[in-house]
């Protein structure tokens, strides 16, 4: 019998499954689609009795489709897979209530519980409620609003695909204009610091540039906000991962994210990269 993996992906409707669910098939997961939850144990059974390396990567796709009950006892269904030494990853996907209304708008497409007395917003709603013991025991949580098609295969080939039993840890950039990130761990406001955006000459680059660079590190505060958040999370990441967690999300949020937000967030992530080799930088509104 091989080692193999198990994910089971699941997340609000028009947050982006299907494309998620293809982006792992692209990378020889075996996917299979809207399963009822309970023959998740049986495949399991299955995947791990057999040599075949079909079953070595294995992605399961489940939502609000399934039965609530089922859903209910999702738990109980991960509690099963641990008896049975099967490991797993759960990965959630959600977006903002504005966003999906408007993805079902422009593709014309059901939600799956809209139905003459349901309006999609109430939709939405109800299935998150149902969906509730999932969200629960999510390992992680991606937020498609601000993600195109592109950025999320990407995010699944590095921070899920290229996960072999290690802390995947994702420093992330954004602007608090544009909103803060919901599926964030920890959330660090440098919006105190000085501003590269009032400097004429600055204001087009960004936190990436080295001239960006040069003027904040002539500021004290900045290598004081940059040593005290490095210090909090060489503290807590240790905890996490005694406790087990496969991943975490680091947000680092300036006014618009163009300048001190990308700074630290890419001068703390390199503090990291040598002892946690699954670091991966995104800037949220460089995209």
């Amino acid at each position: 019998m091989g080692t193999s993996r198990l994910v089971i992906v699941s997340g609000l409707s028009g947050s982006g499954k299907t494309i998620v669910l293809n982006a792992l098939e692209d990378l020889d997961y075996y996917c299979i689609d809207n399963l009822p939850i309970c023959l998740i144990p049986s495949l399991s059974d299955v995947i791990q009795r057999t040599d075949d390396a079909l079953y070595d990567y294995t992605a399961v796709g489940i939502d609000a489709r399934c039965r609530a009950d089922e859903l209910q006892a999702f738990p109980q269904l991960l509690e099963k897979l641990t008896n049975m030494s099967i490991e797993y990853d759960i990965i959630f996907l959600q977006s903002d209530v504005e966003v999906i209304l408007k993805r079902f708008s422009e593709t014309r497409r059901k939600h799956p519980l809209t139905h003459s007395q349901l309006a999609l917003a109430d939709a939405i709603e109800k299935e998150k409620a149902l969906l509730s013991p999932v969200i629960e025991k999510a390992d992680l949580f991606i937020d498609t609003s601000n993600t195109n098609v592109h950025q999320l295969r990407e995010i699944i080939r590095s921070r899920v695909h290229q996960k072999h039993h290690e802390l995947s840890i994702l420093f992330q950039s954004f602007g608090f204009k544009y909103g803060v990130p919901n599926d964030a761990d920890f959330v660090f406001d440098v919006r105190c610091l000085p501003n590269p955006h009032w400097e004429t000459q600055l204001r087009p680059l960004t936190g990436l540039d080295n001239k960006v660079a040069t003027y904040l590190e002539t500021h004290a505060a900045v290598h004081d906000m940059v040593n005290h958040i490095q210090g909090f999370l060489a503290h807590w990441i240790p905890q996490f991962q005694q406790d087990n967690r496969s991943y975490l999300t680091v947000a680092i949020g300036c006014t618009g994210g163009q300048h001190r937000s990308v700074y630290t967030a890419e001068k703390i992530s390199q503090a990291f990269i040598e002892k946690y080799p699954q670091v991966m930088v995104r800037h949220r509104e460089l995209t």
